[in-house]
C-alpha cells in the first residue's frame, strides 16, 4: 500500500483509523487507544494548540517521555500544521535553552504544560491542516562538527519515505497484525519514526514503555504478546541475562536493534534462546533507516558484524578522500542518497544533500562482495551513546572550566551496553590533585547523562604530536 496517498504521519493515523476503527492502537500501561479513540485525541490537541494561538509553521518543543502524551501532541502539532520540535528528556536546562532559542520554538510543552493542554483540549473536527510534502514537519537536533546540536530538517515527505522504504521489503518486517514494543524515547529518530511511525503506517499495535527495566519490559512483552521489538544494544544485553528472556521473547519474530553494532556474544546468546536479533544502521539525517541485515538470505541467516543491505530506494557509495569510489573491501566514508534523506540543518538547509542528491555521513565502512555493510569507524571524533551522539568538544570544554584542570582529551570506547561509552583523560595542573568523581559531580550540572564521561581518568599526561595536537588515536586504541 504505498504511502503517496497521505499527507504525512498524522495522515497515516487518519488512514488506520478508517481501517480498523476498533483496533488497539496505543498501549502505555493502563492507557489503551483504540484507532479510533487516538484519533479523535489527536485532532481535539490539534485543535487544541490552534486555540492556544499557535500558527502555520510555527515550531514547538516537547519535551515528553515516551508515552500517550507525547503521541498525542506530536501527531496533534502536524495536524496542527505545526513543526514538531522533540527535545531530549535528559537535556539540562541550558541545553534545552540553546535548542529552543535555535529553533525560535513558540511555545514548549513539558509534563506539565503537556497536561493542561490535553485535559482541556476541545471535541471538534479534524482541523486538516497537516504538514505535507517538502514542508518541515519534524525538527531533531543531533550534534555537529561545531560540538552544539543543530536542527535536522525533516520533511513530512522524508519521513514517509523511510516508512515506504521500510514497508517495500519483502516478506514484510511489520504488518498490521503485529504487536511492537518501543522501549525507546520517541523524542530520538529511531523511536519516533521507525517506530512510531512504522505502527501507524501499517496499521500495528503500539507498546511504550518510558522507563527501561529488564525485567518490567520483559513481563510488558509477556503480558501483550508482543511480536516486533526495536532496541539498541544495552537493552539487549540486560535481556539475555534476565532469567524471563523465553517468556518475554516467546512471541517475538522480528528484533531490530540500532545505534550501534551488536557484541557478537549478544547476538550469540539470543540465537541459542532461539531468537535471531538483526542490527541496523540509520540516521537522524535519513529518517533513519538506511540498511538492515534482514534483507534477501540474512532474514535466516544475518551476518554478525554486518548491518546489511541498503533499504530498497535507498543508494550507498564508500568513497575514498578524494571522493572516488573505494574498491570492494577497501574503507571508505558513507554517502547515502534517497527520497528519506532531510532538508539540511535550520535554519537555511545548509551541510543537506548536494545537488546530486548525495549527503556524506560521518562513518567509515566496507562492503562485501554481496554489498553487505560492515561499520569500522567515523571520519569524525563524534561517540553515539545508545544511540545519542556525544561530540568530545562539547565535554571537553565542561571539564577544562573547572579549577585544576590543566588539560583534557575525551574519546569514544566500546561498551557492551551502550554500544560506545564516553571516557575522559584529564591532566591536572602542576602542584594540584584532583578527584574524578568531584569533576564528575560538577559536570552533572551542565551535561545530560548520556553525555558523561563513563570514566574519568586522571593522568600525568597527555600524548601529543609534534605540532602539539593530542594524539587521540592513542588514548581510543589503549587497554
Amino acid at each position: 500500500m504505498p504511502g503517496d496517498d497521505v499527507l504525512g504521519p498524522s495522515d497515516l493515523l487518519r488512514r488506520a483509523s478508517r481501517n480498523a476503527p476498533e483496533q488497539v492502537a496505543l498501549v502505555d500501561g493502563d492507557t489503551r487507544h483504540s484507532y479510533r479513540e487516538l484519533d479523535a485525541r489527536v485532532s481535539a490537541t490539534a485543535l487544541a494548540l490552534q486555540s492556544a494561538g499557535l500558527q502555520p509553521g510555527d515550531r514547538v518543543g516537547l519535551r515528553l517521555g515516551t508515552g500517550a502524551p507525547f503521541v498525542h501532541l506530536y501527531l496533534g502539532a502536524l495536524r496542527a500544521g505545526l513543526v514538531a520540535v522533540p527535545v531530549n528528556t535528559a537535556y539540562t536546562d541550558a541545553e534545552v535553552e540553546h535548542l529552543l532559542t535555535d529553533s525560535g520554538a513558540a511555545r514548549c510543552f513539558g509534563a506539565a504544560e503537556a497536561r493542561e493542554l490535553l485535559d482541556t483540549a476541545p471535541a471538534g473536527p479534524d482541523p486538516m491542516a497537516d504538514r505535507g510534502g517538502a514542508e518541515l514537519a519534524a525538527l531533531l537536533y543531533t550534534s555537529g562538527t561545531s560540538g552544539r546540536t543543530k536542527g535536522a530538517m525533516l520533511s513530512a515527505r522524508a519521513l514517509l519515505a523511510n516508512l515506504d522504504q521500510l514497508t517495500s521489503v519483502e516478506p514484510p518486517l511489520v504488518t498490521g497484525s503485529d504487536v511492537v514494543f518501543v522501549p525507546l524515547p520517541l523524542t530520538h529518530i529511531f523511536g519516533l519514526n521507525a517506530g512510531l511511525g512504522m505502527a501507524l503506517r501499517v496499521g500495528a499495535t503500539l507498546v511504550l514503555a518510558d522507563r527501561f527495566d529488564a525485567g518490567e519490559t520483559l513481563a510488558t512483552m509477556t503480558a501483550e504478546q508482543v511480536s516486533v521489538v526495536l532496541g539498541v544494544p544495552g537493552q539487549y544485553a540486560a535481556w539475555l541475562a534476565h532469567p524471563a528472556l523465553a517468556e518475554g521473547f516467546a512471541a517475538v519474530r522480528f528484533a531490530m536493534s540500532g545505534s550501534a553494532t551488536l557484541a557478537r556474544g549478544v547476538v550469540d546468546g539470543f540465537a541459542a534462546a532461539g531468537v535471531t536479533v538483526y542490527d541496523g544502521y540509520g540516521l537522524t539525517e535519513a529518517a533513519p533507516v538506511i540498511a538492515i541485515n534482514a534483507l534477501q538470505g540474512g532474514r535466516t541467516d544475518p551476518t554478525s558484524g554486518s548491518v546489511g543491505l541498503p533499504l530498497p530506494g535507498v543508494e550507498v557509495e564508500l568513497r575514498d578522500a578524494d571522493g572516488e569510489i573505494v574498491d570492494e573491501g577497501d574503507p571508505g566514508r558513507i554517502f547515502i542518497r534517497g527520497a528519506n534523506l532531510f532538508s539540511g540543518y535550520w535554519p537555511d538547509g545548509h551541510d543537506g544533500p548536494d545537488a546530486d542528491g548525495w549527503f556524506g555521513t560521518g562513518d567509515i565502512a566496507v562492503q562485501d562482495e554481496a554489498g553487505q555493510l560492515y561499520l569500522v569507524g567515523r571520519s569524525t571524533e563524534l561517540v553515539i551513546v545508545n544511540g545519542f551522539n556525544v561530540y568530545p568538544a562539547e565535554v571537553e570544554a565542561v571539564f577544562a572550566a573547572q579549577d585544576g584542570v590543566a588539560e583534557v582529551a575525551v574519546v569514544g570506547v566500546a561498551d557492551e551496553h551502550t554500544g560506545e561509552a564516553v571516557h575522559a583523560y584529564v591532566v591536572p595542573t602542576p602542584g594540584t590533585r584532583l578527584d574524578a568523581d568531584h569533576l564528575l559531580g560538577v559536570a552533572e550540572r551542565s551535561l545530560a547523562r548520556f553525555k558523561l564521561p563513563k570514566v574519568v581518568e586522571i593522568v600525568t599526561a597527555l600524548p601529543h604530536t609534534v605540532t602539539g595536537k593530542i594524539m587521540k588515536w592513542q588514548l581510543a586504541d589503549a587497554p
